[in-house]
Parts: structure tokens; C-alpha cells; sequence
């Protein structure tokens, strides 16, 4: 039971990353003047939606699920939808693309919460 239980975890949280990642796509390219408020704000939940991913149910496994939905969801709508659409445009020569700022940044939030030692676990088994 405690198996099922566990892949029923990760279940949810690749769908969570999905719903995440889905809204960080299509809210990346909202700029305030020269500033990416949209990417700022989207990379912020990202990491936070991970890191709470991660410290509520103590496996790194549901916080790497949650990042994979995440991903899926930008690759998925990063491209031309069937009615023609885009969702992250092309840029013009020179300029920043936020749509590959996000996607890069996305892996590395997830890289970096899925790797960060657990150091409750490493205080527990020394004493403190």
C-alpha cells in the first residue's frame, strides 16, 4: 500500500507541474517596460511550487515529477498550435528570448531543488 501510495504522490505531482508549468509558459512574456515581470514571477512559483513539492512529502521523487510535468507542459505549449498559434513567439535579432530564458531556467530551478542535500536528515543522524 505504501508503494501505491507513494506513485499516487508523484501522480499528482506531475499534474501539478503540468497546471505550473502551463501558466508559467503562457505568463513568461508579460515585460513591464524592460522588465520581465511575467519570467520573474513564473521562475519565483516554479521554485516555490517545487520546493514545497519537496519539503511536504520529504522525496526528492515528487519534486522531479513535479519539474518533468512542468517541463512537459512548456515543450507542449512552446510550439504552433492547430489553429496556428504560438504561444512563445520567435524574437527579433538581439533581443532577449524570454520562452528559451524560461525553459532553461525551469530545469535549473528543478536541477537545483531535486539536488539540494536534505539537511534535516543529516542533523537528525549526528545528534543536533
Amino acid at each position: 500500500m505504501n508503494t501505491l501510495i507513494r506513485v499516487l504522490t508523484w501522480v499528482i505531482a506531475l499534474l501539478i507541474g503540468a497546471v505550473y508549468g502551463t501558466a508559467g509558459t503562457i505568463a513568461q512574456a508579460y515585460t513591464l517596460g524592460a522588465v520581465p515581470v511575467g519570467l520573474i514571477l513564473a521562475l519565483i512559483g516554479i521554485a516555490a511550487m517545487l520546493v514545497a513539492m519537496r519539503g511536504m512529502t520529504a522525496d526528492r521523487w515528487a519534486a522531479l515529477a513535479g519539474g518533468v510535468g512542468a517541463l512537459a507542459a512548456t515543450v507542449l505549449f512552446s510550439g504552433t498550435g492547430p489553429g496556428g498559434s504560438v504561444v512563445v513567439p520567435a524574437v527579433a535579432k538581439g533581443e532577449i528570448n524570454l520562452g528559451l530564458v524560461w525553459g532553461i531556467g525551469l530545469i535549473i530551478v528543478a536541477i537545483v531543488v531535486v539536488a539540494w542535500p536534505d539537511v534535516s536528515r543529516a542533523h537528525s543522524s549526528t545528534g543536533n
